[in-house]
């Protein structure tokens, strides 16, 4: 099977430039930067052997790649880490947050001959793969050159596994034996690589809980909670298709018991705006949009979308309590990360589908620190009650914050992991990583 992949795709630049084409029309791809995308560099190479590339495949990944960034860079001055990401959201949110000495570029679509451009023009020492995104040339080519891989912060859900499950044993085995180990986010993660064939897997926790905070601009912060002073409000916190009319439905409903209400929607993508707006008028609902200029809600306001990017952190530090989106999404949902939501005091509320992160969601469970919605009946009541009890909201706060002080320790794990394959710190620019 992987073979027949490999003739497909080899044969196949013609359909992934079409791919990019409709892509681009639908606004998923930069126009400017379709050339990284069939392994065209963009940027020059740093003068240093001592290069490590690490892939994260969207926004989610990316957050949790910070953090290894940062301390990589931190224990060695002479190291330099490419970022490469598929998205354009995941992009912004590194142009925004990388550190000196790491850059980002997309990840080529996976034809050999542009892997082949890639690796040869940039030649890292070292590559750390986030999470769960498998593309079988590149990691073939990886593994070709003998170049030290890590699959970090490792998930496999049980659907997936049914589907690697299909592929021949030895092939399976031969493909995951490109990672030097593979550092797997939870114990259920680990027995499903190595029923795969992965013996080197192993479980670090989930990096997730070792993450900074999102950032928030303390003067914004207060710029808003200036004016939103005395209004009783909540967060819809990225949200997909469907999550917004559901919110407009709350709002009608609950504004009756809290006048002056204001439900603030932070959609996940952004560049929907112009169908949410819609979704809001559609409910006679007032709606302002933030927008670049960062618009302030107003008096009358039902809707306040926050159409930006890198601005999660200050509605989670304003909002005291959240709904976390894509658990009651049009598209089946599975979940977003409701462990930022932990770090800036917000009372976490979240709905029935959470596939993506069901090992996160049965500790926040647990724990006691998160609440789960059945369906829209229940939101409406949980939501409501919530707002009217400070003290339950208080309390779910508390044993959030607990909870993620005691989970955060995947950093020191995979730290030891890598250490005998990077650069060490007394060695100069132009040494190679060990």
């Amino acid at each position: 099977m992987l073979g027949l992949y490999r003739f497909v795709t080899r044969c196949g630049a013609l359909p992934m430039r079409g791919l990019l084409r409709y892509r681009t029309i639908r606004g998923k791809e930069a126009p400017d930067r379709l050339g990284e995308r069939m392994g065209r560099p963009a940027l020059p190479r740093p003068d240093s052997d001592a290069l490590i590339w690490l892939h994260a495949a969207s926004v989610g990944e990316a957050q949790s790649a910070l953090i290894i960034i940062e301390r990589l860079l931190s224990q060695n001055p002479y190291l330099h880490i490419l970022v490469t990401t598929g998205t354009q959201s995941s992009a912004d949110i590194m142009a925004n947050r990388l550190p000196s000495r790491a850059f980002h570029q997309f990840i080529p679509l996976d034809h050999p001959t542009w892997i082949n451009h890639f690796l040869d023009y940039w030649r890292p020492c070292a590559v750390l793969w986030m999470e769960s995104e498998l593309w079988p040339n590149m990691l073939g080519t990886v593994r070709h050159r003998q170049i030290p891989a890590f699959l970090l912060n490792a998930r496999l859900s049980e659907r997936s596994f049914r589907r690697w499950k299909c592929l021949p044993a030895n092939e399976m085995k031969d493909f995951l034996s490109v990672f030097h180990a593979i550092l797997t986010q939870s114990p259920d993660e680990t027995g499903r690589f190595k029923a795969l064939g992965a013996d080197q897997a192993t479980t670090t926790g989930n990096l997730k809980y070792d993450a900074d905070p999102l950032p928030v601009s303390a003067p914004t912060l207060e710029t808003l909670q200036n004016a939103l002073a005395g209004r009783p409000l909540w967060l819809y916190a990225s949200t997909h298709d469907g999550e917004e009319d559901l919110a407009c439905r709350l709002h009608q409903s609950l504004r009756k018991t809290f006048p002056g209400l204001l439900t603030i929607i932070v959609p996940r993508h952004p560049e929907r705006r112009g169908d949410i707006s819609a979704t809001c008028e559609k409910y006679d609902l007032k709606v302002t949009l933030r927008g670049t200029h960062k618009t302030l809600p107003q008096a009358g306001d039902d809707i306040y979308l926050a159409d930006t990017l890198g601005e999660l952190g200050l509605f989670y530090a304003l909002a005291p309590v959240c709904c976390i989106g894509r658990s009651f999404s049009n598209d089946g949902g599975g979940g977003h990360n409701p462990i930022e939501a932990a770090r800036h005091d917000c009372a976490i509320l979240y709905g029935p589908h959470i596939r993506n992160l069901a090992d996160i969601y049965s500790h926040f469970e647990q724990a006691d620190a998160a609440i789960r919605l059945a369906d829209e009946d229940d939101f409406k009541k949980t939501l409501s009650a919530l707002l009217n009890d400070p003290e339950k909201q208080r309390s779910l706060r508390t044993k959030a914050a607990a909870l993620v002080k005691e989970q955060a320790q995947a950093l020191t794990h995979i730290e030891n992991a890598l250490a005998p394959f990077l650069p060490k710190q007394e060695q100069d620019k132009h040494s190679t990583c060990a």
